[in-house]
């Protein structure tokens, strides 16, 4: 299987269809690079895709340390420096935004062209002036119960947040098929993930990047309102945001036609 070794020894799995300039596609905390089935292959007609499984997920390696955001982002450049990638267009769902804003105030725009961010809001923390965070970890008593939950019940939590994160029915293989991925996360790695990407803020730095960019809006999401990712498009410079009046968390699959129209057609720009 194709791995790359990140700079601190953790083996990364990835996998690449297509030719052409580079997409690279984050997933989501708790699933992996195969959450994106239903569009590597029409996308890899017109670009050379690459699915990374982040660190503690799929096939990925699963270490009992660094799991912090910036760290993420560190193997994000671990890949691009191993595959020599140059001129790339990454495109992050939920916590995989997080990890691409990490990198452009870590390493700014190295390597890269332009982003697509799907879904995910600046902040998961409510406060007296910012109404629009995670659904349940929206402070650290949410944080609690959420790692106690993903380590007491697995299974249960994994498919309680596979449905809540879906606004359309799937067959019984796929669902399977997904389930399947978010049980090769541990708990450790999740629950290790997640305390530190909580507590972000990204307003600060935001407006300060200047890369083109993307943002996809999900207006039935349960787990995230479509306000949060709206912020970041009206305040991120040269970022454009296209909705998805019938999609939740993933809309990527919710809408998947309509997803892999929006991003081919941002990368033919």
């Amino acid at each position: 299987m194709p791995h790359i070794t990140a700079s601190d020894g953790t083996q990364l799995y990835y996998e690449e269809k297509g030719q052409g300039r580079p997409l690279v596609m984050i997933h989501g905390w708790t699933f992996s690079g195969r959450f994106f089935h239903r569009n590597v292959p029409v996308l890899a007609e017109k670009a050379r895709v690459i699915t990374l499984d982040l660190r503690g997920h799929g096939e990925s390696g699963k270490p009992d340390h660094s799991y912090r955001i910036p760290r993420l982002a560190a193997d994000l450049r671990d890949l691009m420096e191993a595959l020599s990638l140059e001129d790339v267009t990454v495109l992050g769902w939920s916590i995989g935004c997080p990890i691409i804003w990490s990198y452009l105030e870590l390493f700014g725009k190295t390597r890269l062209r332009n982003a697509i961010f799907v879904q995910q809001t600046p902040r998961q923390y409510f406060s007296s002036e910012w109404k629009y965070g995670h659904a349940a970890c929206y402070d650290q008593a949410g944080l609690a119960e959420t790692i106690q939950k993903l380590t007491l019940t697995p299974e249960a939590f994994d498919r309680q947040n596979l449905t809540d994160c879906l606004a359309t029915e799937l067959g019984d293989d796929e669902r399977s098929m997904l389930l399947a991925e978010m049980a090769k996360s541990p708990a450790h790695a999740r629950a290790a993930m997640m305390s530190d990407h909580t507590v972000h803020d990204w307003r600060d730095v935001l407006p300060h990047f200047d890369l083109p960019a993307l943002m996809m809006i999900a207006e039935k999401d349960a787990v995230l309102v479509p306000e949060g990712p709206s912020w970041v498009a009206e305040h991120m410079p040269h970022c454009d945001s296209v909705r998805f009046t019938q999609s939740s968390h993933m809309l990527f699959i919710d809408e998947a036609e309509k997803f892999n129209q929006a991003v081919l057609e941002f990368l033919a720009r």
